[in-house]
């Protein structure tokens, strides 16, 4: 496996440090949501040189840092939340300056906020490595800055590096948070909430979720044990109390000062809250053993809770939960065998929920305690002292997994009488803990290496469901899940490269969690091919071994690691399975051909294998978001190879019944071979055999050597008798048929029987060989494999007698009949086929469901859960039918009418909510298909002639529809199931014209307090209506994306709102269909000009390629002003984390082009008053008027000169001419000087020369002011009114 190693790259080395243990200590105030905390980080340096410590640190106010008891005075740290919002009128177009701002909280890991310099005064010397305090170092190592060389367990260390030891350095940091926006989320801490208060904290896998609540390295590779204390209120009514918005004896009030004259505000919050549920004491449940909690006597009291993580764990994860959470013991649920056989090994199982779901505990979590046991005996011991599940609201993901602890959605809970959910959430409750071995205890080392940590969680988890479930939903699930792989892994990265871009977006997550397992699947089968007894289990629990006793290094697994483990305890060489299913990308497509020589007696087989190239596919509006990332990110297609090699194993069923196994080596693309042919039996025609069995009814017993035949028993055997098979319908084999079955040397040929390959498979059987095989193999998977050629076939009857055969034999596995009946679906059609199928289905309802020869359905009894998935697929499958112009048949929708109409569930033990979900989303599909009988204007239906069905039949469907939503409004459903139904089915209707389009009916429900799901849902159906193009609308849902308080809102929000970019990039209709290009005559393409011709191929663009979907999304909506401002609304909204910032900056890079650009805004100045108060003092104030235009810019005019009359200067008073004013240096009649510059200060008047002896003084007096604005165009003028006469005599 040297070419294996070699495709890791191997880091520098850097100097750094080790983290050999941290204590928390946090006092919250649940209700203000704040925080005050300590904590102690003691580092093991790797060198004397340490001279600075970074760590992660986000919303925190730096108090206070010693290291070693030194104060550091120097460290620098900037908020990073301050840095989410650009501070000045920004917009869309300036996305990027706000993405280089927040950049480096955006990487992974993120870039360290805090800097400290350690002070001179703080010494790092040798330390003995004889010491006490050395040996207590070794094995906490975990390393900062420096990776270990691929694969190599701490004992090939350097010598230098094992022996080098230093002294460690304790830093503690005080700090406050005085508002928590990230890191935890509240729920029920509001006034208008009327859930249980409690708080949790967020999912910490993604990069700066940890170091939101306390400084730390916030990376999963630095691990190290844990000390946590919580102090909190110790009732809920002391939480939310307004005494309890006291932090360190604040009072509530700035610097802790009281005034009683003030009167407190009554506290609505506290009032709503009964006594009972103030009495409720605070829980706090978190990783880690429960070592101390101590009350104290503050009023109101407080108790603090510690506890200690003695396995080394990352910050990511650490996790709590504090509220009024009820205890549930699941270790009663135990097995008294499993209990014995473990003894003191049991591990200790908890539940923690809030009051009053402590019942959905019970039943959602009954295998755990069965499961944890199962892992123990299989895998190893369990790697922590216990095990605890806490249910919270609102969580996402669904189950947040962190050391000793899972944190799970409530949502995920359900009752005993709702059987819907039992098979998936069993499997994710599961998963959860698995992931404790692999996933918390077990790491990857680094991010492509996450295939391996999701493969053997998802393998051990599958183990067990196959213990639980059986064998037949082990196989039938596994096939299910092979099939999606090879049609998903078509252009797509390899899963070792996949780990990389776990991140991207939610599918890539996805799709590792599909095909890991099932690549370790293969591998287990080709083990136990090889004769190794345990397969992968032996080798899945010496890497937990491992882990366990120091041999992985840190507790993190590498590909290459793990792929030397199982070759050295598989005893195999497995280079060539790794290159090309971890390293490689694509499925293999195998195409067989086969036919039997008589003269060598042997089968001939010819083994064609193909592989799936990228080819131009259709973009799909769900994942269009993603193909916009993969293209931004040049994600590119993994390696395929030119051929897969392995081991298969073709299995023979030979005449006799006995099957052959014959096991083959695939080295090239055609591969040829010959196999032996074993019986000398003839083959036994089906319809003789049974022919032979009705004649001698009550005779003596069959014998086969006889009539040198086999006599085979095999499923599908029933509805054999002439009566039933009139009654039925029911076609046989044709003589024709029965002559060629009776040539052939072999009942059918299995290709990869030991399902040891993630392919595609066509082998040209005959149909009577898929019938057999379908018959009498008891694999479920080959029984899927002949459902699934039999539903590609075209319509007859002989197939809808096989597929009904299917459905009515109750020893087949449920998915098996489930599948039967999707498939029948194309055998009703009218015509030559008489609607056979819609007969077949409504037949085996009847039989089943309803009372005898009546088709009135019996009482529910869900009692049976593979009666229940049968009566549910039956009901989907009638729904699908349709004539040859699209339309339900009248019959098909009068039959979902009744069974919806008398639907009784009164003896039955188990809801029937999902049953009526099904039934209403059945009978508004056919409904869809064909437009309503007549026309009634009091209904606003548009009507149409048609086939039979009248308007009382049309309105009893939608008073039925109606009549469960407004039910489900009073008796809520489970999840509102019956709403969301309803909703779904108005929607549907009103795209196929059915109804009115009414918004009304549906946009009640996107009203904040509804339900998220519900509101969600209610969003959904409007914007595949085409609202999405009122402003208002949409306005409504980008504001409460980013408002709502809900994560799983905001969440679901926003992959619904990349669904709604991803249909009007590709030219979605309202209708669900994307427009097409006009064909005319046939289906013929006709290019009238080049204009059409230019919009079709953009049309084709939009539809095939991400570039042309961006070009048209941009064109459709790029300009719309009530987007862009909610985007930014959005961004900018104080409750998004960073993570959902990145998401909408995201989509803001795909629309709109950056502009580097600061708008700066100033407001209009105001006027001003002023009022004289007296004794010298003037008021001014601003008034609200203001002023809107620039003034002119104002100039002084140049100095005057007052020319007298020669009357004047003689005493005379001049009668008839006043005084002429001129400007300095011009004439009396120059009208258009312009004025001086305004920096040339001269005085406005000159006083005049006093007059001669005789003469009187002139005494001017200003009756108006002297500085007038000038009109454009006009000259400027200056009045001046002057008195002339003697001076008053002056004073004395």
């Amino acid at each position: 496996m040297a070419n294996v190693a070699e495709l890791q790259t191997l880091q520098p080395v850097v100097p750094g440090f080790s983290l050999a243990h941290q204590k928390v200590e946090l006092d919250l105030d649940l209700r203000a949501r704040r925080l005050k905390g300590r904590t102690e980080i003691i580092i093991n340096p790797q060198s004397k040189e340490l001279k600075t410590v970074r760590l992660n640190c986000r919303q925190c106010i730096i108090t206070r840092i010693t290291a070693n008891g030194k104060t550091c005075s120097s460290f620098a740290y900037e908020e990073p939340y301050s840095k989410a919002a650009l501070r000045w009128e920004a917009g869309v177009h300036q996305h990027h300056m706000l993405r280089r701002k927040i950049e480096a909280q955006l990487k992974s890991p993120p870039a360290e906020e805090l800097v400290i310099n350690l002070p001179k005064s703080v010494r790092i010397d040798d330390l003995d490595p004889f010491s006490a305090t050395s040996a207590a170092l070794v094995g906490t190592r975990s390393s900062v800055g420096i990776n270990d060389n691929l694969g190599e367990p701490s004992s090939a260390r350097t010598a230098v590096e094992q022996e080098r030891r230093f002294t460690p350095v304790a830093v503690v940091i005080e700090y406050s948070i005085p508002y928590i926006r990230d890191g935890i989320h509240f729920v029920g801490w509001e006034e208008e909430e009327l859930r249980y208060p409690h708080a949790y904290t967020k999912s910490f896998a993604a990069p700066g979720g940890s170091c939101c609540l306390f400084p730390c390295v916030d990376d999963l590779s630095a691990r190290c044990t844990w000390e946590i204390s919580i102090k909190c209120f110790k009732t809920v009514g002391d939480a939310i109390s307004r005494a309890s918005n006291v932090v360190n004896g604040t009072g509530g009030t700035m610097n802790g000062v009281h005034n009683d004259t003030t009167k407190p505000p009554i506290d609505h919050f506290q009032s709503n809250v009964n006594a009972e549920d103030k009495a409720l004491e605070l829980a706090v449940i978190c990783t880690g053993d429960m070592t101390d909690e101590v009350d104290d006597h503050m009023v109101p009291p407080r108790k603090t809770s510690t506890f200690f993580c003695s396995v080394p764990l990352s910050a990511q994860q650490l996790g709590f939960a504090i509220g009024p959470f009820e205890h549930v013991d699941l270790a009663e649920f135990r097995d008294s065998v499993e209990d014995d056989k473990l003894g003191q090994n049991a591990v200790p199982l908890h539940g923690f929920c809030l009051p009053g779901r402590a019942a959905e505990v019970r039943n959602t979590c009954l295998p755990m305690a069965r499961a944890i046991d199962f892992f123990t005996l299989e895998y190893g011991s369990y790697p922590f002292s216990n095990y605890k599940l806490c249910f919270v609201d609102d969580n996402v993901p669904d189950i947040t997994h962190t050391g000793y602890l899972s944190l799970c959605s409530n949502s995920l809970l359900f009752p005993e009488d709702v059987l819907e959910p039992l098979e998936s959430v069993s499997r994710r409750m599961i998963h959860a803990l698995a992931s404790q071995w692999m996933g918390v205890n077990v790491i990857p080392k680094e991010p492509s290496d996450t295939w391996v940590v999701v493969g053997i969680a998802y393998f051990m988890t599958d183990a067990f469901l196959r213990r639980l479930f059986g064998k037949n939903d082990y196989g039938f699930r596994q096939k299910q899940a092979t099939d999606r792989v090879a049609d998903l892994d078509i252009g797509r990265p390899s899963i070792y490269d996949t780990g990389n871009l776990i991140d991207l977006d939610p599918f890539e997550a996805e799709f590792l969690a599909l095909k890991a397992p099932l690549v370790l699947s293969i591998l287990d089968r080709r083990f136990t091919k090889i004769g190794s007894a345990s397969g992968l289990s032996r080798i899945i629990s010496r890497v937990f071994l491992n882990a366990k006793v120091g041999d992985l290094a840190n507790g993190a697994i590498s590909t290459a690691y793990f792929a030397k483990t199982c070759e050295r305890l598989g005893h195999a060489k497995l280079e060539a399975f790794f290159t090309q299913w971890v390293y490689g990308a694509g499925c293999p497509r195998f195409r067989v051909s086969q036919r039997f020589n008589k003269k060598k007696n042997v089968v001939e087989m010819l083994i064609q294998q193909t592989q799936s190239e990228p080819s131009e596919r259709d973009l799909e509006k769900a994942s269009f978001i993603r193909d916009v990332k993969e293209e931004k990110q040049d994600v590119f297609a993994g390696p395929v190879q030119p051929v897969f090699t392995g081991p298969m194993t073709i299995c023979i069923h030979e005449a006799d019944g006995s099957p052959y196994e014959h096991l083959i080596e695939i080295k090239e693309v055609n591969t040829k071979i010959e196999i032996l042919y074993n019986t000398k039996y003839k083959r036994l025609k089906r319809s003789k055999r049974q022919k032979d069995l009705n004649a001698t009814a009550g005779a003596k017993e069959y014998n086969p050597e006889e009539n040198n035949d086999v006599l085979l028993y095999c499923l599908g055997d029933v509805l054999q008798s002439e009566e039933e098979t009139q009654q039925w319908r029911l076609t046989d084999w044709g003589k024709d048929d029965e002559d060629k079955m009776s040539q052939e040397s072999y009942e059918w040929i299995r290709v990869d029987a030991n399902f040891e390959w993630i392919c595609k498979l066509s082998v040209n059987m005959a149909g009577y060989m898929y019938l057999s095989q379908l018959q009498q193999d008891k694999d479920v998977v080959a029984q899927l494999e002949s459902i699934q050629f039999m539903a590609v076939q075209k319509e007859h009857s002989l197939i809808s007698t096989i597929l009904v055969r299917t459905l009515m034999d109750m020893r087949y596995f449920h998915g098996i009949r489930t599948a039967a009946a999707a498939a029948l679906v194309k055998h009703a059609r009218e015509g030559d086929m008489d609607w056979l199928g819609l007969f077949h289905l409504e037949k085996a309802f009847q039989h089943f469901f309803c009372y005898n020869d009546s088709p009135m359905p019996r009482p529910n009894d869900f009692s049976d859960r593979a009666a229940y998935y049968i009566q549910c697929a039956i009901i989907r499958a009638i729904a699908k039918v349709q004539d040859g112009r699209g339309r339900s048949p009248i019959r098909a929708r009068m039959f979902l009418l009744d069974k919806l109409k008398f639907n009784d569930n009164s003896d039955n033990q188990f809801s029937d909510a999902h049953y009526i979900a099904t039934l209403m989303e059945a009978l508004s599909e056919a409904m869809a298909s064909k437009p309503p009988p007549g026309h009634d204007a009091e209904d606003t239906f548009t009507f149409a002639e048609n086939d039979g069905d009248d308007l009382c039949f049309h309105k009893s469907c939608l008073e039925q529809i109606d009549r469960y939503r407004r039910t489900d409004e009073w008796l809520p459903s489970y999840h509102n199931v019956l709403s969301r139904t309803a909703l779904n089915a108005t929607r549907t209707l009103a795209l196929a014209g059915v109804i009115d389009n009414n918004p009304a009916s549906i946009i009640q429900y996107t009203r904040d307090g509804t339900a998220d799901q519900l509101r969600l849902c209610a969003f959904d159906s409007l914007f595949r209506m085409g609202l999405h193009k009122h402003d208002a609308l949409l306005g409504w849902f980008l504001f409460a994306m980013g408002t709502d308080p809900s994560p799983v809102f905001r969440h679901q929000a926003f992959r619904l709102f990349g669904q709604l970019l991803g249909g009007i990039a590709i030219g979605q209709k309202a209708s669900g269909g994307t427009e097409v290009p006009e064909q005319e005559d046939g289906g013929l393409i006709i290019e009238r000009d080049d204009a059409s011709n230019l919009a079709r191929k953009a049309d084709l663009a939009r539809r095939t390629t991400v570039l042309g979907a961006l070009a048209a999304l941009k064109s459709e909506i790029g300009d719309n002003e009530t987007l862009k401002k909610g985007l930014w609304t959005a961004i900018s909204s104080p409750t998004l984390t960073f993570r959902e910032i990145k998401e909408l900056l995201d989509i803001c890079t795909l629309l709109y082009e950056p502009e580097s650009s600061m708008r700066l805004i100033l407001k209009y100045p105001r006027y001003w008053r002023c009022k004289k108060i007296g004794k010298g003092k003037i008021v001014f104030s601003q008034t609200d008027r203001i002023r809107t235009k620039p003034l002119v810019k104002r100039s002084l005019p140049p100095p005057l000169r007052l020319h007298l009359h020669p009357a004047a200067a003689q005493g005379q008073a001049p009668l008839s001419r006043s005084p002429t004013l001129k400007r300095e240096g011009s004439s009396a009649s120059t009208t258009n000087m312009p004025p001086p510059p305004a920096a040339q200060r001269r005085p406005l008047f000159k006083p005049p020369r006093r007059p001669s002896e005789g003469a009187e003084a002139l005494s001017p007096a200003v009756a108006s002011p002297m500085t007038t604005t000038p009109v454009e165009g006009e000259r400027s003028r200056l009045k001046i009114k002057l008195k002339i006469g003697p001076s008053k005599p002056a004073a004395g």
